[in-house]
């Protein structure tokens, strides 16, 4: 039976994108509007009953010659995973949509468009059990992308996503001729009847047609996600955005980073081949991620990097394809949205207040904004996998999944790349908050925004909790997991 909050939990911020874009001119009314939306996006999946969406009311049908049901209609499907991580992104969109609605007293609504449309595309991502919409709102998602950069005021955005968006007119195409080979082969594009014509030999695991789908779209999540070799754009992104629009771009990212792997893993986990790559990739995103990051002196591109070095924990824990293991990578996930939204907002507050991105130019901060600097230090620590926030929790049990899986070596990896992590953050605190103010720094004697500050204590808040009682999601994904696996 149909549970209708399914679908309004998509329909809810893209009726709202159209609106405030419809009525830009009437600022205090898209104002409030805004709010109470976004008020609205982490409650409603908390509030949704777990269950099937068919859209247009076409239910499943039974083939009575074979004894096989079909989807014929895009079909919405809601778990727990999936309100987990649906609620994390409406509460990342209140938080930002608060501190953008604080900080500008003429509102875009073009701007806030691009907010609400990438929040729909990525809920949908989480949702659909259809591979083709997956297609449309990986698209469209890619497009808002590009736009919440573009309407960032700094230096070079709109190079920056030139460049985006012309990868994606590679990227995207190759994707969807991926999908083209499954929907020629199978005859479906439901992801859950395709899964059952792979059961009942339909079509052979060792088909070249099912081979070339999976290559192209393996290629199409790399740029999605941003793992190697789209790494270096994809940093590029999060340093050109505005603070609170990195951190809604790299929500962005890891919900539809997790939302299509989960989909390939679905379809293509029977070839030894795809955890082969998925592992490979993830662990070049480790490496490179922080190898980067120790070269970087602007902050903000320094984040970046690191953001991209965890995605590859994320994907590692996917890769070696136990429950534990998976349980393990969508928690880092989890942990990836909460925290790097801390630091990206955390971040921008000190260029806010100096005008200053590079951290040789910065010093003794810590005098003039000591809860930010000691909040920035906590999210780091979180990110590095020090106890006891979240980031240890999810750490501690992708190093555990390594050494059960019989890979020990995986493990040492982690411990060596999260040691890495805490070494590039600890020589960015002391750089920016601890050595003596340069003689060249104006600290101008102004007050840090009120609703960024609120906006990184909830993170923290969330980030101290999930350390401390980590069972209160990862209960619940361990379920999940098992039930696709």
């Amino acid at each position: 039976m149909s549970n209708y909050l399914i679908p309004l939990m998509v329909v809810v911020p893209m009726l709202c994108a159209i609106l405030v874009n419809a009525f830009a001119k009437f600022n205090k009314s898209i104002k409030v509007l805004t709010f109470v939306v976004a008020i609205c996006l982490p409650i409603i999946p908390l509030l949704s009953n777990y269950g099937l969406h068919f859209f247009g009311g076409y239910t499943p049908m039974l083939d009575n010659a074979t004894g096989v049901i079909y989807h014929p209609a895009i079909t919405y499907a809601f778990d727990m995973l999936q309100q987990i991580f649906i609620a994390a992104v409406g509460l990342i969109t209140f938080l930002v949509a608060f501190i953008y609605l604080s900080k500008y007293k003429k509102a875009s609504g073009q701007y806030l468009f691009l907010l609400f449309m990438g929040t729909a595309s990525v809920t949908a991502l989480m949702l659909t059990d259809d591979i083709f919409n997956m297609f449309v709102f990986f698209e469209i998602l890619a497009l808002v992308q590009v736009g919440i950069v573009i309407a960032s005021p700094m230096d070079y955005s709109y190079e920056m996503a030139l460049k985006y968006m012309i990868l994606g007119s590679i990227g995207s195409p190759i994707m969807l001729l991926g999908i083209g080979f499954l929907l020629a082969s199978t005859g479906n594009i439901n992801i859950s009847d395709i899964i059952v014509a792979l059961h009942n030999g339909t079509l052979s695991y060792t088909s070249p047609v099912f081979l070339m789908s999976f290559a192209l779209i393996f290629f199409g999540w790399l740029y999605a996600s941003g793992l190697p070799p789209f790494h270096i754009i994809k940093s590029g992104m999060y340093s050109k955005a505005e603070p609170h629009g990195a951190a809604l771009l790299q929500t962005f990212t890891v919900i539809s980073m997790i939302s299509i792997v989960l989909i390939m893993f679905r379809i293509f986990h029977e070839l030894p081949i795809f955890e082969l790559l998925l592992v490979l990739f993830s662990v070049l995103a480790m490496i490179l991620g922080v190898s980067l990051a120790l070269t970087q002196t602007d902050f903000r591109r320094m984040i970046g990097y690191l953001a991209v070095g965890e995605l590859g924990f994320i994907g590692l824990g996917i890769g070696l394809g136990t429950q534990f293991a998976i349980t393990a990578g969508l928690f880092q996930a989890l942990n990836e949205i909460i925290t790097t939204a801390l630091l990206f907002i955390g971040f921008g507050l000190i260029a806010y207040v100096t005008k200053e991105e590079d951290t040789r130019k910065l010093g003794g901060l810590l005098a003039y904004h000591p809860k930010v600097g000691l909040m920035l230090l906590f999210g780091g620590l979180a990110m590095a996998g020090v106890p006891p926030f979240s980031g240890f929790q999810s750490k501690l049990m992708l190093v555990q999944a390594s050494l059960s899986c019989g890979y020990p070596e995986l493990s040492i990896l982690a411990v060596i790349v999260s040691i890495a992590t805490f070494v590039v953050f600890v020589k960015t605190f002391y750089g920016m908050f601890l050595r003596p103010k340069p003689k060249g720094l104006e600290v101008p004697d102004k007050e840090v925004p009120k609703s960024a500050v609120f906006a990184m204590v909830v993170l923290l808040a969330l980030i101290i909790i999930l350390g401390l009682c980590p069972g209160l999601v990862t209960n619940g994904i361990y379920e999940f997991v098992g039930g696709i696996l």
